[in-house]
């Protein structure tokens, strides 16, 4: 059985090397600090020192973003090796993928696409999950996606894609509530309904983050997740719902693009660490 690592019911935002000097001198509201896993998987040099560094003195997760889950070959080998390296020195509170591929004929495409909703794609992921998590010894949480269209060969709906990966898996869940208001918005369903749907008692991180707003081609409203600006009134709003099935939970705030000064960073998490006392 996989080690099962926890964060703390409190507030973390993505580490960017330029807020190093703020969050060493008062992380204020920050308690723990998340990484893409890619960005660390070297033999070292300033960033692995940084993390190190950090990693003294924050809880650390660590979110993969090249695994591919979702993808139709098999998991790159070599990446796993080097993924395997990074956890066993660095021991995150938590390690975290996306329900997303990546990877097409031994290319890399810098996208995390969505996959169909149906028996044989989720017998796929879940052969990649249980890879994942054997190789690591570590619980992988799996993170729900931001959809902007719908496939014509899913036979079930998210929800219950995802419920029937956990049962083949045992894996934990990151719910990111931006993505489910995008995925809401672009594809027409409600997304009170699939907070109040989803399967809370799997959850162990939740994340929070910005959007752009467009438009398709027939002036239907057409949401980004782009991680380039704060959180809008209405994913707010959804945190509060949520937090009430789920009670305090780690809450991650996103800001990947555009990254703005630490104090604007730190009052996104100040807002975040509201809602949880809130429900505590």
């Amino acid at each position: 059985m996989p080690l099962i690592p926890h964060l703390p019911n409190s507030v973390g935002v993505g580490y960017k090397p330029q807020h190093l000097d703020d969050i060493l001198a008062d992380s204020g509201s920050v308690k723990w600090l998340e990484i893409h896993a890619e960005n660390y998987m070297s033999a070292g040099g300033p960033p692995i020192a940084q993390l190190k560094r950090l990693a003294e003195q924050f809880p650390i997760s660590c979110h993969g973003v090249g695994l591919s889950i979702g993808g139709e070959r098999p998991l790159d080998k070599d990446h796993l090796t080097r993924l395997k390296h990074l956890i066993n020195w660095l021991k995150p509170a938590s390690f975290s993928e996306h329900l997303a591929w990546s990877t097409h004929e031994g290319g890399f495409l810098n996208d995390l696409l969505p996959v169909p909703y149906n028996m044989e794609t989720a017998k796929r992921v879940a052969d990649h999950v249980n890879e994942v998590q054997d190789t690591l010894n570590v619980q992988m949480l799996l993170e729900n996606p931001s959809v902007y269209v719908a496939f014509a060969a899913s036979t079930m709906d998210e929800i219950t894609f995802i419920n029937e990966v956990v049962s083949r898996t045992g894996c934990g869940l990151l719910l990111d509530v931006n993505n489910v208001f995008i995925s809401g918005t672009n594809q027409e369903y409600s997304p009170e309904e699939y907070i109040a749907n989803f399967p809370v008692e799997h959850i162990g991180e939740l994340h929070l983050g910005g959007h752009i707003k467009d438009q398709d081609e027939h002036g239907a409203p057409l949401l980004i997740d782009s991680h380039n600006d704060k959180v809008v009134d209405p994913v707010w709003t959804l945190l509060d719902t949520l937090l009430k099935r789920t009670g305090p939970k780690p809450i991650l705030v996103e800001w990947d693009n555009d990254i703005p000064d630490w104090s604007i960073l730190e009052s996104e998490a100040a807002r975040a660490t509201t809602a949880l006392e809130a429900i505590s």
